[in-house]
């Protein structure tokens, strides 16, 4: 007779080995369904389809299928994409669809998400429905404040309809209880200088400051551009002094704005003081800074100064960009200097940059007129190899020159 204990054992045992058959079973049932899932092709990504596809019917029916999928509608690039070429396309009806609907997801009740819907309407062109959006914003309980505000207001200065503009402005934050802030400032100031509207930005940057709007560099910078632009410089110069005395002080962009206007004027010496006084405040110049100071000397008659502000970019580890090694090229050719006009062509060339068809015209005429046939060569060879490349009639111009003198 078995013992109690023996008994308990046994139960133990097959109890265990039940147990082991069962997870076995389990793992090799897993492992057929998996072997029997992997013969099927694995589908497509859904931002893989909307990337490669490029009929707009099936573009939009594919977003459509995709309107809950957080890996598409999260995606910032994938909403442009596709909005974008719709437009590209004229499905301006599409894309209202498709937008409207995103609406009314969960999504529609973060400002966010929101702001992205107004400024993609705005992307199209489709001005009237993104201010809709933004007035309709309580319809699907999403709450306004100046983020949505400004997305609205920056598409509706695309219409450049100033009466709109004023509209919007004096009417919505009062409605709404949203107040403005610098970027609102920023964004009215620019359009209105970008309609040569000059004095009324002027003054809306002056009434937004008695409101309690607290300007930024950003703010002066555009409307010192502006009146820079339009050769009122007294007011440029007046708002560099005023950005100062309120303790705004100028940053890479100011800098490279005002020393822009000084080398119009012809103003050389001043521009490169002007350089000078950045790096004293801790403000790196840029290619942009240089070129423009390089250019400033090439123009007043000052080519040795030039060079030696090119040897100073190159001793602060920058490299050229192809707009300096344009300047240089076009004003060494002019002043005769076709030696160094050639060794600084040949290196713009060797990386795919090529300066504009008359300066390499002057070069090879320089090259050929003081019998350096082997360097004319050199620049030619290099233009034929032009990606993408010279029309034939201006390699046959280049070669004509070669011509003359063989």
């Amino acid at each position: 007779m078995l013992s109690l204990r023996t008994i308990r054992r046994f139960c133990h045992a097959a109890a265990v080995t039940a147990a082991i058959a069962s997870v076995a079973g389990t793992v090799t049932r897993a492992k057929s369904n998996s072997i029997q899932k992997s013969d099927k092709p694995l589908e497509k990504p859904a931002l893989a389809k909307l990337k490669a596809e490029r009929d707009p019917e099936k573009l939009f029916q594919l977003f459509k299928a995709n309107a809950h999928n957080k890996l598409v509608i999260e995606n910032r690039f994938a909403f442009e994409d596709t909005v974008s070429r719709l437009a590209g396309a004229g499905r301006f009806d599409y894309i209202e669809h498709l937008l409207e609907h995103q609406k009314t997801l969960p999504q529609g009740r973060r400002e966010g998400f929101i702001v992205r819907i107004i400024m993609l309407y705005g992307k199209a062109g489709m001005i009237k429905q993104a201010v809709d959006t933004f007035f309709d914003m309580h319809l699907f309980g999403c709450q306004r404040t100046v983020k949505s505000f400004n997305a609205a207001l920056k598409v509706l200065t695309q219409s450049r309809d100033l009466e709109a503009i004023d509209s919007f402005i004096r009417d919505a934050p009062f409605k709404f209880g949203i107040e403005l802030d610098v970027l609102s400032v920023n964004i009215v100031t620019k359009a209105l200088c970008d309609m040569d509207i000059l004095d009324k930005a002027y003054l809306v940057m002056i009434e937004m400051e008695k409101a309690g709007v607290k300007l930024d560099v950003v703010t002066y910078t555009t409307l010192m551009s502006a009146f820079y632009k339009h050769n009122r410089w007294e007011v440029g110069n007046g708002l560099w002094n005023l950005m100062v005395m309120k303790g705004c002080l100028p940053n890479l962009a100011t800098f490279n704005v005002r020393i822009q206007y000084l080398v119009y004027r012809r103003r050389s010496w001043q521009a490169n003081s002007l350089m000078g006084m950045m790096e004293y405040l801790g403000i790196i110049p840029d290619e942009v800074t240089y070129n423009l100071v390089i250019k400033g000397f090439c123009q007043a008659g000052y080519l040795e100064m030039a060079k030696r502000v090119y040897s100073a970019l190159h001793g602060k580890g920058y490299k050229p960009n192809v707009k300096i090694y344009q300047t240089m090229i076009h004003y060494l050719c002019k002043g005769g200097e076709f030696d160094m006009a050639y060794t600084m062509c040949k290196d713009c060339m060797n990386k795919n940059w090529f300066v504009n068809v008359d300066t390499i015209y002057k070069l090879l005429e320089g090259l050929v007129g003081h019998g350096e046939l082997d360097k004319a060569n050199v620049i030619l060879r290099l233009a034929r190899k032009r990606v993408p490349s010279f029309t034939k009639s201006q390699l046959d111009a280049f070669e004509f020159v070669l011509s003359k003198k063989q």
